[in-house]
């Protein structure tokens, strides 16, 4: 059963919802008047809803009229360092997406961060998603590019807006792009000098603040196009 608590990650509101892998927290980030859609972002398997890029997106996005919703699973809520297994992470964020309020007739647009991209493409349809934002999707592991993971990607049959780093060392914009050639419903944007975390180098030619900027820009725009207005 959900439940309100108090403001734990600097959004409106926090709900906790009772699921069976443990309690899980939606934290909400309502639209500026009335709103056009639904954004909801998975983290990542080594951090929470605090990541740069989920505060940036959550604090900027909902002036544009869509509802933001950061989505912590069970395992952080409960503190753990690791994740669970793919089948359990799915079984957590299906749990937290079902207790998400989304008004008749609103489009609901799923995603993430690495890990959580990868949640929610696995997802995406199940929970009657349009469309899907993976933010950092972690085409392969470090140094492993032998051991992709393009086909999450590539199975889903929906639109997908792909904002990856220029230096990501799981896989850069150049590789995502190439991988997803030929699948027309995969667009990919690139952060030039961020990496995984969407973090900038100090030397870089880039700022943090500007790529920041980038990237909470390319999710606007994607989040215009694949929900139609």
């Amino acid at each position: 059963m959900p439940r309100r608590t108090d403001d734990r990650a600097a959004a409106a509101s926090c709900t906790e919802v009772d699921s069976a892998l443990g309690v899980g927290r939606l934290h909400r980030y309502p639209a500026t008047g009335r709103p056009r859609a639904v954004l909801a972002l998975g983290h990542g398997a080594g951090g929470g809803v605090h990541a740069r890029d989920l505060q940036a997106i959550a604090h900027a996005v909902p002036a544009t009229g869509i509802d933001v919703v950061l989505v912590e699973q069970p395992w952080a809520v409960a503190g753990k360092k690791i994740a669970p297994a793919p089948a359990r992470l799915d079984a957590g964020w299906l749990a937290l997406i079902a207790a998400i309020k989304v008004r008749d007739g609103l489009p609901l647009v799923v995603g993430g961060r690495s890990a959580g991209a990868r949640v929610s493409c696995r997802t995406a349809q199940e929970v009657g998603a349009s469309a899907v934002i993976a933010l950092a999707f972690p085409l392969h592991p470090p140094g492993k590019l032998q051991a992709s993971r393009i086909d999450e990607l590539t199975s889903v049959d929906l639109p997908i807006a792909a904002i990856q780093g220029g230096r990501d060392v799981f896989g850069t914009a150049s590789e995502v792009t190439r991988a997803v050639a030929n699948y027309p419903q995969i667009r990919v944007t690139s952060i030039a000098d961020a990496d995984h975390g969407f973090k900038v180098a100090a030397a870089a030619a880039s700022t943090q603040e500007s790529a920041l900027r980038e990237l909470v820009a390319a999710v606007q725009w994607e989040s215009d196009r694949l929900i139609g207005c």
